[in-house]
């Protein structure tokens, strides 16, 4: 079963928000996240594994991890792919960095399950989130 890790989307309210500055990214090259530290369960990430967003304390997307490169100083670049997946929303605490997600704790994406992506507007999907009805 492969391993995932999560993160805040500093900076982005909402799906939308963060799904258009990552494509703004994408289009100026490869899309990654700088860290300190390779995690030590990489092995298990690499190719296989996804990176979860946290916005308002809620798991609402993913992006897949395709590998693990050497960034500037000395830092670890976390590659992804170009594609932002929206997920069936799930709370989770804020944290700093990045944090392992085993498999059978990440939601599921939208389509899979009860939910639909295209139900409902992202707005609606984010207010009944936070109400904790989603």
């Amino acid at each position: 079963m492969p391993l995932h890790l999560t993160k805040v989307a500093f900076g982005s309210t909402s799906f939308d928000m963060l799904d258009e500055r990552l494509a703004a990214r994408v289009a100026a090259g490869p899309l990654f996240l700088t860290t300190r530290y390779l995690p030590k369960r990489h092995e298990e990430i690499a190719g296989q594994g996804s990176l979860f967003w946290i916005i308002k304390h809620t798991l609402v997307a993913r992006s897949t991890i395709t590998g693990f490169g050497e960034a500037e100083d000395g830092r670890v670049a976390i590659l992804l792919g170009p594609t932002l997946m929206r997920v069936q929303p799930r709370p989770k605490r804020a944290h700093q960095g990045w944090r392992y997600l085993e498999a059978d704790d990440a939601p599921l994406d939208f389509g899979e399950g009860d939910y639909e992506a295209d139900a409902m507007p992202s707005a609606l999907l984010a207010k009944l989130s936070a109400l904790a009805l989603l």
